[in-house]
């Protein structure tokens, strides 16, 4: 019999049913119902002629109907048989269908999901009933060193399941009552900043602390429950680390141990960085490792903070520090810096003039005797049998100074010195310096003519000017182009400028030419100086004795024919005209200011005429010689 006010609540209820109803249904049912059963709960969408069917309630495809739930078929209520437990199970899954009786669907399936409203009916529960914490003396305040874990059955997310800690009291109470503070909602036991500056003057402990957990958070009413904690108080063992030397490119097995930390309080976690990155790390038991080999080099040392570390990353005090300092090895052998293309270094500079300074770095560790590097000249070595050496070179600064031996201009010379560190001891590691030299050229060299006493020339007093007189050579011992010009120009012997001289710039040839007639009665013959300098000045002595040329010139007389003021001349000679006598008188043909001389052709061909009118006339006078005469003609002719 369904009662009155179930039909009256069914008749309220809007009657539209769909062919198909997809939409889930949700219905709350407080947990732990103390009132009547069945507890109708939602009226099913079931259509209004379901005569020829019969509902059907599951707990979905294939499963049988959900305990304890039923559907009312007369009303179409889904009905509660008996109390939920919300902590046995929180939700049910139901569906309704309408079947014939063969088992057809006529309707549905209509899901319909049932969840169990949660009543605080759980009482929280501490992880356990006795707490045991060790707490280091200089722990922090505020930094919890006990986490307490409670549990509670009821929903999670609501007040019933609202968890708070509380501490209810603490023995003993010396040197204060409240040493120690709890975070309510985490549960977290910290030392109160009253507690933190008391504890290295409290007692030895252990104390002992009431603690509570409540459900309903922070309103009066609630289930309850209590827990024992006992706290032992240490020493602190968190003390400062010594710096540890670790050699570079250690030969042991990775990881290697290299100090050890230890946080006397309970629940630590060591954590470690390194500053900058380096290979290191801590174990659970804050034994420090170094996990490979270290190269000073790369790093001279490194700085490690150890922190000890609550379960929730908080530092329970101030990181340890931890230096770690890389120790030498002789891994690396001195690196020469670089020179320039070549260094050049005048000739003739001065014993003690420095070519360079070597400088060899060493990657090694400054001031110790891995990185302490001396020199050692390698070459050139000293020539056979010179007196001195080339170069001479400090064996701790580096520097390369000039020898007593002389370079000669032109010299290219490698410098090779071997850079040893260990200062030079057994075993020390090296590589060799190069360094070019080249030995430039100076004006050092006076030029000087090949052959100095050129002559005696010969030249005719009428040859003309621009005549080549002779061609000088001179040589310059300098390398230099620029040294080598020269200048030429007529020392002394041409007052009167009649020679001339004609040069080439870059040429050691120098032409002596006529530039005035000469003249024989003027000057027979001339000594002409030629001097050659340089155009550059002149470093050093100057010009020696080979600096001068000397030409020597004569010059030879041109006389010419001479001319009689007739051609022919006659005149009789008797016959006893005596030897020596005067024929005739011939004349030239102009006018002379300055006495006749007849040279000895001249005068031969005199002789000849002469002889010539003597023979004839002898012949005559013999072929005449009947014949008597006063004189004989006697014929001349020019």
């Amino acid at each position: 019999m369904t009662p009155a006010w179930m039909w009256l609540l069914y008749l309220s209820v809007p009657q539209v049913f769909p062919e198909a109803q997809s939409a889930e249904l949700y219905v709350e049912v407080p947990e732990n119902y103390g009132g009547n059963f069945p507890l109708y709960l939602t009226k099913l969408p079931l259509p209004h002629e379901k005569a020829e069917g019969q509902t059907v309630l599951s707990g979905g495809p294939g499963k049988a109907a959900e305990d304890p739930f039923a559907v009312d078929p007369d009303s179409g209520f889904l009905m509660a048989t008996r109390a939920l437990d919300r902590e046995e199970k929180a939700e049910y899954q139901l569906q309704v269908t309408l079947e014939s009786e063969d088992g057809r669907v006529l309707w549905g399936p209509q899901p319909v999901i049932v969840r169990v409203k949660d009543e605080n009916d759980q009482v929280p529960q501490f992880s356990q009933t006795i707490y045991r914490a060790q707490l280091s003396q200089g722990t922090r305040p505020g930094i919890p060193f006990l986490f307490f874990e409670a549990s509670d059955g009821d929903a999670p997310g609501t007040a019933n399941s609202d968890l708070r800690f509380h501490i209810l009291s603490q023995s003993p109470a010396q040197p204060l009552p409240d040493m120690f503070q709890l975070e309510p909602q985490l549960g977290a036991l910290s030392l109160s900043p009253k507690g933190s500056t008391s504890l290295d003057h409290a007692l030895r402990g252990p104390y002992q602390l009431l603690v509570q957990v409540k459900d309903m958070g922070d309103q009066a009413s609630g289930h309850q429950a209590t827990a024992t904690v006992e706290i032992s108080i240490v020493e602190n063992t968190w003390i400062p680390l010594e710096p540890v030397h670790l050699a570079e490119n250690l030969r042991v097995t990775y990881p290697h141990y290299i100090a050890q930390v230890h946080w006397s309080g309970g629940d630590v976690h060591y954590h470690l960085e390194s500053q900058p990155p380096g290979p290191f790390n801590v174990s659970a038991e804050g034994r420090l490792y170094v996990t490979m080999d270290l190269d000073r080099e790369a790093q001279a040392e490194y700085l490690l903070q150890v922190r000890a570390e609550n379960s929730h990353g908080e530092d329970y005090t101030e990181p340890l520090k931890l230096q770690v300092v890389v120790m030498d090895e002789n891994d690396n052998a001195p690196v020469c810096t670089p020179h320039g293309p070549s260094i050049s270094i005048p000739e003739l500079s001065r014993p003690g003039t420095e070519v360079t300074r070597l400088s060899a770095e060493d990657a090694d560790a400054p001031g110790s005797p891995n990185s302490h590097v001396v020199y050692r000249l390698l070459s050139p070595e000293p020539e056979e049998g010179s007196e001195g050496k080339a170069f001479e070179l400090d064996s701790t600064s580096g520097s390369v100074t000039l020898g007593t031996a002389r370079l000669q201009a032109g010299q290219n010379i490698l410098l090779q010195v071997l850079a040893v560190d260990l200062a030079g001891a057994e075993g020390g590691l090296s590589s060799t310096c190069e360094v070019a030299v080249m030995i430039t050229d100076i004006n050092n060299h006076a030029p000087e003519f090949i052959i100095s006493q050129i002559g005696p020339v010969t030249l005719p007093e009428d040859v003309k000017p621009g005549t080549v007189v002779t061609t000088l050579m001179a040589t310059d011992a300098d390398l230099e182009p620029a040294f080598r010009l020269m200048n030429f120009a007529i020392e002394e012997g041409d007052p009167e400028g009649i020679f001339d001289l004609i040069w080439e710039p870059d040429s050691g040839y120098v032409q002596l030419k006529l530039h005035k007639n000469l003249d024989y009665e003027t000057a027979p013959h001339h000594k002409v100086v030629v001097v050659v300098q340089n155009v550059e000045k002149l470093v050093g002595p100057g010009p020696g004795p080979e600096a001068t040329a000397t030409v020597t010139i004569l010059v030879e007389r041109v006389m010419p024919p001479l001319k009689l003021d007739q051609e022919s001349y006659e005149t009789s000679v008797p016959v006893s005209t005596p030897a020596g006598s005067l024929l005739l008188t011939i004349q030239p043909s102009e006018s002379m200011n300055r006495t006749i001389r007849v040279d000895s052709s001249l005068l031969g061909s005199l002789g000849f005429i002469l002889i010539l009118v003597f023979t004839h006339l002898a012949l005559a006078r013999k072929k005449d010689l009947d014949q008597p005469a006063d004189s004989v003609p006697l014929k001349a002719t020019a």
